[in-house]
C-alpha cells in the first residue's frame, strides 16, 4: 500500500467511524472461514461473492447469543418473521400489501424460487430471465427441468420492454405455464426498477399470460437517488410472487432464512407448497432475520451511507478508459464493462473450482493484479468481456483493489 493509500485509508476511517464497513480489519477479515475468504490465496483481494465485510449487527448478535444462552435451538415456530418483514415494509417502503397470511418460510430465496416455480410451472415450460443477470437464475431453473429464455437488458442496463415482450411470446409457445423471473433490484447491473418499469411489466405480463416471480432479496439495499418499489405493491401483479430475505443487507448467508410472499391471486397456489420446504430454514436463522428487520434499521442506515460512499469512491478510482462504469442505484455491486480491453476469449481458465468460472478480464485480474472478481461470462448474454465488483468492503481495500487493477490496465495498453 502506497503511503498516499495508507493516508487516505486513516482519513476514511475517521471521518466514517460509525460504518460497519471500516469497523473489520483486513488480518481479521483474513480470519473468516466463508468462502469469499476461503476460496483464494491470501495475496488475493476478494471482492467477488455478494458477501460484506462488515460485523454482525449487534441487534442479531444478541439475539443469537439469547437463544445459545437458553439452549433455545429446536424447530422454529410462529409468524414472526413475515410480521417484522410486514413492518418494515410499511416503514422503509410504504407498502401495506404484505399480508402474513400469504406467506411461506423456505429455505433462501433461491430453492424458494425453484419451490414457487414448481407451483406455477411443469417440467419443460420456459422460465423468462433479463441478462445479464445473476447465474443460479440459469442453474436452478435448468436444473429443474425448466428451460430459461433470455430477454437481454438495454444498453442502459434496463429491462427493455420490447425484448422482454418478444422472449414472453416465444415462452408462450414454448409451454404451457410460462414464468417470468425478475431481478428487483437487478443483480449484477444495481439498476433499481421504477414503479413505471414494474407496472409495465406486470401488464405485459398479464397480457400474455406469465406468472412473475420477483426475486427481492437486495430491496434494502438501495442506496440514495433511488426508490425501491415491491412487485407486488404495483396493479396487475396479484397473480405473481416475490421472495425476500434479510439476507444481503445484514450479511446473514450463513444463516438460512426466506420468506416467499404471494399476491392475493396466487395464495391458493401458495398454500400448495409442500409442508417439508418448511423444515429447510434453521431457527437461529429466522430469529436472526427477524432481529435484524426488527431492530437493525439504525445499522442498516449507516451501512447505506458507507455503501454510498464507496460508489462514490469507485467512480473516482476508475480512471482507465478501457473500463465503463454505470453507478449502481442499489445493492454493493457494481458492474465494470470492460470489452474495450479485448480480453473476451483470453486468459480462459480450465481445472476445478471457483477459478474454473473465469474468463477475459476476471482472469486476467486474478492472475495479475491479484483481485477477484465476478466473470461476466457466467451472467448470460450481454456478460462476455464484463466483471462484477462488490464494493461492501472497507475504502482501503477498495483503494488497494483498484490501484493494482489500474497498474494492470495501464501495463496492457
Amino acid at each position: 500500500m502506497t503511503e498516499t493509500t495508507k493516508q487516505a485509508a486513516s482519513e476514511d476511517a475517521e471521518t466514517r467511524r460509525t460504518d460497519p464497513l471500516v469497523q473489520v480489519s483486513l488480518q481479521q477479515l483474513r480470519r473468516r472461514t466463508s468462502m469469499k475468504w476461503r476460496a483464494h490465496p491470501e495475496d488475493v483481494l476478494p471482492l467477488w461473492v455478494a458477501e460484506m465485510d462488515v460485523p454482525l449487527a449487534p441487534c442479531v448478535a444478541d439475539a443469537l447469543h439469547r437463544a445459545i444462552g437458553l439452549g433455545d435451538t429446536g424447530y422454529a415456530h410462529g409468524t414472526a418473521y413475515a410480521e417484522a418483514l410486514a413492518a418494515f415494509a410499511g416503514e422503509r417502503w410504504q407498502w401495506d400489501g404484505l399480508r402474513v397470511g400469504n406467506t411461506a418460510i423456505v429455505p433462501d430465496v433461491m430453492m424458494g424460487i425453484v419451490e414457487v416455480l414448481r407451483l406455477i410451472t411443469d417440467p419443460g415450460d420456459a422460465v423468462v430471465v433479463c441478462s445479464p443477470v445473476y447465474p443460479p437464475f440459469y442453474a436452478f431453473v435448468g436444473h429443474d427441468a425448466r428451460k430459461v429464455i433470455e430477454a437481454p437488458l438495454g444498453p442502459d442496463l434496463r429491462i427493455d420492454l420490447g425484448a422482454l415482450e418478444d422472449a414472453f411470446v416465444r415462452a408462450r409457445r414454448h409451454g404451457r405455464c410460462p414464468a417470468f423471473l425478475l431481478c428487483n433490484p437487478h443483480n449484477p447491473s444495481g439498476v433499481v426498477h421504477t414503479r413505471q418499469e414494474l407496472e409495465a411489466i406486470a401488464a405485459l405480463a398479464r397480457r400474455h399470460g406469465v406468472r412473475v416471480v420477483s426475486d427481492e432479496i437486495h430491496a434494502p439495499l438501495v442506496l440514495p437517488g433511488a426508490t425501491f418499489t415491491p412487485f407486488l405493491g404495483v396493479p396487475g401483479s396479484e397473480n405473481g410472487f416475490a421472495l425476500m430475505s434479510a439476507s444481503k443487507a445484514w450479511n446473514l448467508a450463513g444463516l438460512k432464512a426466506a420468506l416467499a410472499i404471494a399476491g392475493e391471486e396466487a395464495a391458493a397456489d401458495l398454500r400448495r407448497m409442500p409442508e417439508e420446504v418448511g423444515h429447510g430454514p434453521s431457527h437461529l436463522g429466522i430469529l436472526a432475520h427477524t432481529a435484524a428487520l426488527q431492530e437493525g434499521g439504525d445499522w442498516l442506515d449507516e451501512l447505506l451511507g458507507g455503501l454510498d460512499a464507496n460508489r462514490t469512491l469507485l467512480g473516482q478510482l476508475i480512471k482507465e478508459p478501457g473500463i465503463r462504469y454505470l453507478p449502481p442505484q442499489g445493492t454493493y455491486l457494481a458492474w465494470l464493462d470492460c470489452t474495450r480491453l479485448g480480453l473476451h476469449d483470453e486468459h480462459r481458465a480450465d481445472g476445478p473450482g471457483v477459478v474454473a468460472d473465469l474468463a477475459g478480464p476476471a482472469r486476467m485480474f486474478l492472475d495479475e493484479a491479484r483481485v477477484a472478481l465476478s466473470s461476466g461470462h457466467v451472467f448470460g448474454t450481454g456478460g462476455a468481456g464484463c466483471v462484477r465488483l462488490n464494493f461492501a468492503t472497507s475504502p482501503a481495500i477498495l483503494r488497494q483493489a483498484l490501484d493494482r487493477m489500474g497498474r494492470v490496465v495501464r501495463e496492457l495498453g
